[in-house]
C-alpha cells in the first residue's frame, strides 16, 4: 500500500469512531509550549522564493511539489504525507495542481486543520509595467506556508495534545482579476473531493499573506461570521503577547479566500488571518506590494512571522 492510501485509510477509520466534535470552547491548560523559531520559518520562505515562482504547469511549479513533499515527509513521517493531484481548466491550458496533506498525531480522533496556499501569480496585475510577468509571492503564499512549516517541525518534536492536520492548496491565486471562479482552484477541489470522507476537524485556521513589513491583521468578516469564538481566542492570545499592534481589534472587511470555499463547500468552521485593511466603504485593501514584482523576501518581516507564529503555537499546544 502507498504511503497516500496508507494515510487515508487510517483517517477514515478514526474519522467513523469520533464523536461529535466539540464545541469551540478554549481554556489555558499550564500545557509547555515549544519555542516558535522565527529563523527556521524566514528560512522556509526564502527556500520557496529562491525556487522562483511556483506558477502552475511550470518547472518550478513540480520542483515546489517536490520541496513540499520532502520536508512533510521529513517532519511527518513517511505514511502521513499525500499529494492530492487534480486537473482543472484554466485559460486556454488545462492545469496539473496538486494539494498537499500532512497528519499529525495520527491517533487523536480530534483534529484541527492548518492551511496556506503555496503556488504564487502568474502575473503582475497590480504593476504598471511587469504585469504579464510571474511573481515570487514571498508573502502572498510562501509566508503562510513557511510558518506552517516550522510548525510542522515542533509537531515531530514535540506531538501536539490534538490531531493536526495541514493542507497546502494549490491554484489560489491563478485567476484574473475579477474572475473569482478561477482562484481558489485547490480549496474548490478539496472541498468537493474530500480525501477522507466524513472529515469534521473541530476548526480550521487559513494562514494568507502574514509575513509583510507593517503587517495589520483586523478581525476578517467571514471568519467572524464562521467561528467567531476562535477569532476572539486568538486575537486575545494575540493581545496577551503583546501583538494588539498587528492583530487589530476591530472590523475586518470580508475578504474572499479560500477559507470561504471550505465553510461553504465542506461546512467546516475556519478563520482566515490576513493582511489586509477595511477602506470606508468596506471593501478590502491589500499592501502596496500585493499582487506586483515587489512581493519578495525585502518585504518579509521576522517580527511578523514570529508574533503569528507564537500566537499559533500557544494556541495549538495549550488552549486546546
Amino acid at each position: 500500500m502507498s504511503k497516500g492510501l496508507y494515510l487515508l485509510s487510517f483517517l477514515i477509520l478514526i474519522g467513523c469512531g469520533s464523536e461529535q466534535k466539540p464545541e469551540l470552547t478554549f481554556t489555558e491548560k499550564g500545557r509547555e509550549v515549544p519555542a516558535f523559531n522565527v529563523d527556521s520559518a524566514y528560512h522556509f520562505v526564502n527556500e520557496q522564493v529562491e525556487l522562483g515562482p511556483r506558477v502552475p504547469n511550470s518547472e518550478t511549479h513540480q520542483k515546489a511539489i517536490e520541496y513540499f513533499e520532502q520536508k512533510l515527509t521529513s517532519y511527518a513521517g513517511n505514511n502521513a504525507v499525500y499529494i492530492q493531484r487534480f486537473e482543472a481548466e484554466g485559460y486556454d491550458e488545462t492545469l496539473k495542481l496538486g494539494n498537499m496533506i500532512a497528519a499529525f498525531n495520527l491517533n487523536s480522533p480530534d483534529r484541527i486543520m492548518l492551511s496556506a496556499h503555496w503556488d504564487s501569480r502568474p502575473r503582475a496585475d497590480m504593476d504598471s509595467t511587469e504585469s504579464e510577468n510571474p511573481i515570487l509571492g514571498a508573502d502572498d503564499g510562501a509566508s503562510g506556508v513557511g510558518i506552517l512549516l516550522e510548525l510542522a517541525r515542533l509537531f515531530r518534536d514535540k506531538p501536539p495534545p490534538v490531531g493536526v492536520d495541514i493542507v497546502l492548496f494549490d491554484g489560489e491565486d491563478y485567476g484574473k482579476s475579477g474572475d473569482l471562479g478561477r482562484y481558489f482552484l485547490g480549496s474548490r477541489y478539496w472541498s468537493n473531493n474530500p480525501p477522507v470522507p466524513g472529515y469534521s476537524p473541530r476548526f480550521g485556521i487559513l494562514l494568507d499573506m502574514v509575513g509583510g513589513e507593517g503587517a495589520q491583521f483586523p478581525r476578517e468578516q467571514y471568519s467572524v461570521n464562521y467561528a467567531p469564538n476562535l477569532v476572539d481566542e486568538v486575537w486575545n492570545i494575540a493581545n496577551e503577547k503583546g501583538y494588539g499592534d498587528l492583530f487589530l481589534n476591530e472590523q475586518g472587511a470580508a475578504v474572499s479566500d479560500d477559507h470561504v470555499i471550505v465553510n461553504e463547500q465542506a461546512g467546516i468552521p475556519i478563520i482566515n488571518i490576513i493582511h489586509h485593511y477595511r477602506k470606508s466603504n468596506g471593501v478590502a485593501e491589500f499592501p502596496p506590494y500585493w499582487h506586483t514584482q515587489n512581493d519578495d523576501m525585502d518585504i518579509i518581516s521576522k517580527e511578523t512571522l514570529q508574533a503569528v507564529g507564537e500566537v499559533m503555537a500557544e494556541l495549538i499546544y495549550n488552549r486546546l
